[in-house]
């Protein structure tokens, strides 16, 4: 069977069990088992598999059929034009992240790049702390309470030639960090989906294939991050950030939560909701008081 029949083969089968995407998903395993390119694959558009190859690829594709998601499947999800290691113990990193990022990127006060340290504080596969380290050639502490997401993360700090500028850590939020006032910045990706949702209302390739651990955040999933907004005021030198990813009808309940007590000189005197390119709340900004 060539490339061209192949392909067809493939995407009629994920069509069949509702995959949205399924033309895409079937060019990515065949890329994937023919190790190609998607210039180099219709290239050869009459180039026959082998058996192998073919079984090789139909397996994927029942792995697909079962809602697995495909970065599962290949090991790897592209992120800030980057290629990551990625396993079921984190989850797949997503735009959302990267957007996140833009934000740290662009509205962070540059002195707080290098007069503090910098944390990215749930890790996971450690795309922010290595993306970080990359952008800003700055330290960064990464830390993850899941010391299987934290073998990912050092794989990908290793292939990403940044091991020598991150520092990983296993810890409970900031529970490993003793010290008072010692971040300068801080970017989070916390678990912030309620367990009703994660048991009940997302799609089978998030519910059935990644980490719980990292998705659920409570009742409303705004357990963990009530609880770093707790730890974090004591954690931040003053006039320090905080960037995280949150829900997108989470905005004005995190606000509330980080602006109470705003007129103590050991609070946070800044905090705003960053909408994304669909309007949706995405990202809490949070600047300590410098009293």
């Amino acid at each position: 069977m060539n490339i061209v029949d192949t392909l067809r083969c493939g995407s009629d089968a994920l069509q069949q069990v509702g995959i949205d995407e399924y033309e895409l998903d079937a060019r990515l395993l065949l890329e994937h088992v023919l190790k190609k390119t998607r210039s180099q694959l219709f290239l050869a558009f009459d180039l026959h598999l082998t058996e192998e190859q073919f079984l090789q690829y139909r397996l994927l594709v029942q792995r697909r059929e079962k809602r697995e998601p495909v970065a599962y499947i290949l090991g790897e999800q592209e992120f800030w034009s980057l290629t990551f290691l990625v396993t079921p113990d984190v989850l797949i990193p997503r735009p959302e992240t990267e957007f996140l990022l833009e934000q740290v990127f662009s509205q962070t006060n540059k002195d707080n790049f290098s007069r503090g340290r910098i944390l990215d504080l749930c890790c996971g596969s450690g795309v922010i702390a290595t993306v970080l380290a990359k952008e800003t050639g700055k330290r960064i502490i990464a830390s993850d309470v899941s010391t299987k997401a934290l073998d990912v993360s050092r794989r990908n700090i290793i292939s990403h030639a940044v091991h020598d500028k991150v520092q990983l850590v296993q810890s409970d939020l900031l529970s490993a960090f003793t010290n008072t006032g010692q971040f300068s910045l801080v970017v989070s990706n916390p678990p912030y989906v309620s367990n009703i949702d994660v048991d009940n209302n997302l799609a089978p390739e998030v519910c059935d294939y990644e980490p719980h651990l990292a998705l659920d955040g409570g009742l409303r999933g705004l357990e963990i991050i009530a609880l770093i907004r707790e730890q974090l005021v004591h954690a931040l030198l003053p006039g320090g950030e905080l960037f995280m990813e949150i829900g997108a009808d989470q905005g004005q309940e995190v606000v509330a939560m980080f602006a109470a007590n705003a007129n103590s000189s050991k609070e946070f005197k800044t905090v705003q909701v960053i909408k994304d390119y669909t309007g949706r709340d995405r990202v809490i900004h949070a600047i300590k008081s410098e009293g």
